[in-house]
């Protein structure tokens, strides 16, 4: 099993270093979720809402956007052209080590 490591920052600026497995087909959402932190990922992961909405910070290449998660990100709130995703849609793979995310603030 390879793992990969992932800095998450909080709604309140606090960075989590975490390690996630690259063979588990787990996705950012997931990974939130499983280190407690408040993602509600309320559709399950099918693009369906945006409570799993966070900022890429880092300068990693990521899949595109599926048509989707981009209609999605379009109804959502606090959203950035450039840094926004909806962490459901993105598969932690091997290239994604060191990958710096931030929670987008929750609507409210």
């Amino acid at each position: 099993m390879e793992e990969i490591e992932v800095t998450i920052i909080d709604r309140k600026g606090k960075e989590i270093i975490t390690k996630a497995p690259t063979d588990m087909n787990l996705n950012l959402m997931e990974l939130c979720k499983a280190n407690e932190l408040p993602v509600l990922g309320t559709c399950g992961g099918m693009a369906l809402c945006s409570t799993c909405h966070v900022y890429i910070e880092s300068e990693h290449q990521l899949p595109e956007m599926s048509e989707a998660e981009e209609d999605m990100l379009d109804s959502a709130f606090f959203v950035d052209d450039d840094k926004s995703r909806l962490g459901c849609q993105i598969k932690i793979t091997p290239d994604l080590d060191n990958l710096v995310i931030k929670l987008a603030p929750e609507a409210d």
